[in-house]
């Protein structure tokens, strides 16, 4: 890898496999055998220049954690390999599609649901090694796959069937709102073994569940007055009844605070987040935005803007929510702290993608 890499001119800029990511990379330094490999990362629709960007480094370490999970033909998520380790992880992966053995795919995606099986869906943005046929370098190629995968290792992650009420199915798309849905119960879920209490925007709390509301559910916060980091403070609770999850705990946290962004702008969620920080400025918490991974750089380019950088918003991808959650499921982990949580969320002010 950090061969065929640094075979790459140095003269170039590299583009990402999303047009909609204006950053480009250009290659400083490449250390061999095995790293780093410094690069430099800028925007020059925003008047970003290499002379005006800051170094940053493609660790070895983090080489070694991709190459160990590559065979020949065999497609990897960098993200779930990664989990939300290593900054430049994106960059990495940027610079290996532009080497002749290394092509974008997207397999399809195993979804198991309650009582009408197994479903193909269109899947996540993976990086597959095929060292015999190789491509043009400095050139990024898509590779067709009938590969299907499923991205929870060893795992099935199982929504039941939800309903939702009339006045919803008035005004959204019933599956669009669904994915939004099952992302809400798992986080509600992962809560729940973490030992929070969880707040669930008050137009969500009639969508049904095993037969249930889910505003009914084991641990789910029925008013946010009852909370007193929300209720002694004058616009908290107005800032807070829209957002999408909000985590508690033992009457004086707020681990996190999440939008999940699925049919919606991620500017939106951002807003409602920012109007909470406002009620509260000297609250301590996360702010989330939970999205599906192929829209990790569009959060990060929102999310970076001036208005909402206070923020210091965290990527929370669809991959991270489901492993967390099987590993919940599976383990039944107790006794973690907060912090374990940033395992599996980003940073977006270390990066500015847009």
């Amino acid at each position: 890898m950090v061969s065929a890499i640094g075979q790459l001119p140095r003269n170039q800029f590299y583009h990402y496999v999303s047009p909609k990511t204006r950053t480009v990379i250009q290659i400083v330094d490449v250390t061999y055998p095995e790293g780093p490999i410094t690069i430099k990362r800028f925007n020059p629709s925003d008047g970003g220049t290499p002379f005006t960007s800051p170094d940053e480094s493609i660790s070895a370490q983090m080489m070694w954690r991709i190459a160990n999970a590559f065979l020949p033909n065999h497609p990897i998520n960098f993200d779930r390999v990664l989990g939300a380790s290593y900054n430049t992880r994106s960059a990495l992966e940027a610079l290996l599609l532009h080497t002749p053995q290394f092509y974008y795919c997207y397999p399809g995606r195993i979804e198991v649901t309650s009582g009408a099986g197994s479903k193909i869906k269109h899947g996540h943005k993976h990086v597959m090694w095929c060292p015999d046929k190789p491509h043009q370098a400095v050139k990024m190629e898509e590779a067709e796959t009938d590969i299907v995968i499923s991205e929870v290792a060893n795992v099935d992650v199982v929504y039941e069937a939800l309903v939702l009420p009339d006045a919803a199915t008035q005004e959204i798309d019933i599956d669009i709102k669904r994915r939004h849905s099952q992302i809400q119960i798992a986080l509600i879920k992962i809560g729940e073994q973490l030992g929070f209490r969880t707040w669930i925007a008050q137009n969500d709390k009639g969508i049904i569940y095993k037969n249930q509301r889910i505003g009914e559910m084991n641990g789910v916060v029925q008013s946010l007055q009852d909370e007193k980091m929300i209720s002694a403070f004058d616009g908290a609770s107005k800032a807070a009844h829209l957002i999408d999850c909000i985590w508690f705990k033992n009457g004086r946290l707020m681990p996190a605070v999440m939008e999940v962004e699925h049919s919606t702008g991620v500017t939106s969620g951002l807003a409602r987040m920012k109007n909470l920080q406002d009620a509260i400025p000297a609250l301590r918490t996360r702010y989330v935005i939970v999205a599906h991974d192929d829209d990790r750089d569009k959060v990060l380019r929102e999310a970076n803007k001036p208005q909402f950088q206070s923020l210091d918003t965290k990527f929370f991808s669809y991959s991270a929510v489901e492993e967390l959650y099987a590993l919940c499921e599976r383990r039944k982990i107790r006794g973690v702290t907060e912090e374990f949580l940033d395992c599996f969320m980003e940073s977006t002010l270390q990066l500015t993608s847009a």
